[in-house]
């Protein structure tokens, strides 16, 4: 079996500090010469987060245009073609 891993707080530093940064956790892996999985695990363990994501939400304008592209599945205007009106008795 094989021995557990000690962990200095230079390396766990790293992990924290890269994983606050945007780095991937193969990155890291890579500048800490461990593997991907390896430092998964501990920055799990340490709760080292990336920051959080900026969504974007954008106001899409459909055409009424007869020739434009199909609507994607589940689209609004589409849908609510089918869900807008209770069902017939």
């Amino acid at each position: 079996m094989p021995e557990a891993r000690v962990w200095s707080e230079a390396a766990d530093r790293t992990i924290f500090d890269m994983r606050a940064e945007g780095s991937t956790w193969a990155m890291i892996g890579r500048t800490l010469g461990l593997s991907r999985n390896t430092v998964i695990e501990r920055g799990r363990r340490l709760r080292a987060q990336a920051p959080a994501r900026v969504v974007v939400v954008q106001e899409n304008v459909v055409s009424d245009d007869p020739n434009r592209l199909p609507l994607r599945a589940g689209h609004p205007i589409t849908w609510g073609l089918l869900t807008d009106l209770p069902y017939p008795d």
